[in-house]
């Protein structure tokens, strides 16, 4: 790796997938102000994401649907409590 081409904030990061569980130490520059505890016993930063290789149905190869319907009937409700 050359010297001197990251940002003075790069470190080592773990990436905590919510809907899989799965967890990634990966270094990055990315701001957190969460840590945890990782395999060897060191604190790391963490970072939590919604979706990753683990979970992702490109990767996984199940397909998944959001519950879509239900933001759709809320958003009417309070229109229609405005009118």
């Amino acid at each position: 790796m050359k010297a001197d081409i990251h940002p003075e904030a790069y470190k080592q990061v773990i990436f905590e997938d919510i809907a899989s569980g799965a967890r990634f130490l990966i270094g990055s520059a990315v701001h957190t102000t969460e840590t945890a505890l990782w395999e060897d016993g060191k604190e790391y930063p963490k970072l939590t994401v919604e979706i990753s290789s683990q979970s992702h149905p490109f990767y996984t190869g199940e397909e998944r649907t959001l519950d879509k319907a239900g933001r759709v009937e809320k958003f009417k409700q309070r229109a229609a409590a405005k009118k």
